[in-house]
């Protein structure tokens, strides 16, 4: 299979693209820079070909092999954020989180602080409801309007419609965010980043930064967390060669540059038997694996 159209690249590696650095390469890459570019490009794509949306990596692992089919990032046209008077922020699905909180908060809007920890995208964190420090983005959330890649039609969502709870929401691999509309309120702008600046500090102290990670790994399950879990069972610091359990939060699994993701998803499915079987607790991935893995390599089958 072949596909033609003016934004697209043949064999790019993938893993600079995702914050672990791991992965192998993409057969097709593109990066439409809007809705019609966006169009174009799936009208020169086969049906049968595998599309992957892929954001800013950050929660995601990517096969060794890499990905047999068309990855799409979206460019430079999905990555606006426009303050309006009302106090409505209409942003890109490109947006990077902490620059969205930014934005807001240099404006005088207030609500969007938490995202400044979040080292994703507008279009991840309605797809993942992302969340943090007391709100989440169902709570902020106006509308999105949400692209078909089947039909390629332009529907515009509500959180309800998006059935936005914990961590989780309808939305399929064959749906695309393009852009999120978020309800503000007032803020004094230096209040506002005095916010930013308590909520950096507290994931300075909390989190594992200058490392190789994706984050949580897992959903909290109800009633618990999840790095609370891990860290009972005294696995803070566990390795697996290149792999650990951050020594600072349970949660977050830690890579050296010299991991690949078959070593990740080795261990992160090696954390979620040890809990089963230690607590009869089966814990839920938060992070996405992409592409082709082997199952035999943990000795469990991956919820």
């Amino acid at each position: 299979m072949t596909v033609e159209h003016h934004s697209l690249e043949r064999d790019v590696d993938l893993a600079p693209m995702t914050t672990y650095k791991v992965g192998g390469r993409a057969r097709w890459f593109a990066e439409p820079d809007g809705l019609e570019d966006l169009r174009s490009l799936l009208e020169a794509t086969p049906p049968e070909m595998p599309v992957f949306v892929l954001g800013r990596g950050s929660n995601v692992v990517i096969s060794d092999s890499g990905f047999d089919g068309l990855v799409i990032r979206l460019g430079r046209g999905f990555s606006a954020i426009d303050v309006r008077p009302d106090g409505m922020i209409v942003a890109g699905a490109g947006v990077s989180l902490p620059i969205l909180a930014r934005t807001a908060a240099a404006a005088g809007r207030s609500g969007l602080e938490f995202y400044i920890g979040i080292p994703g995208s507008v279009g991840g964190a309605i797809r993942m409801n992302a969340g943090g420090h007391g709100s989440d983005t169902a709570a902020v959330l106006e509308w999105a309007l949400i692209f078909d890649l089947g039909t390629r039609e332009v529907s515009r969502r509500n959180p309800a419609d998006l059935a936005l709870s914990y961590r989780h929401s309808n939305l399929t691999d064959t749906d695309v965010v393009l852009q999120a509309t978020y309800t503000t309120g007032e803020i004094d702008p230096e209040d506002a980043e005095s916010v930013l600046r308590e909520i950096t500090r507290w994931r300075k102290e909390h989190q594992p930064g200058g490392t190789l990670n994706a984050g949580s790994v897992f959903k909290n399950p109800e009633h618990d967390a999840a790095g609370a879990i891990i860290d009972r069972l005294g696995l803070k610091g566990y390795r697996i060669g290149p792999v650990a359990v951050s020594d600072v939060h349970a949660n977050w699994m830690v890579a050296t540059k010299d991991a690949t993701a078959s070593d990740i998803f080795a261990f992160v499915h090696r954390i979620q038997a040890i809990v089963a079987s230690e607590t009869g607790i089966v814990l839920e991935p938060e992070i996405r694996f992409v592409g082709s893995f082997d199952h035999g390599d943990t000795g469990e089958s991956p919820s």
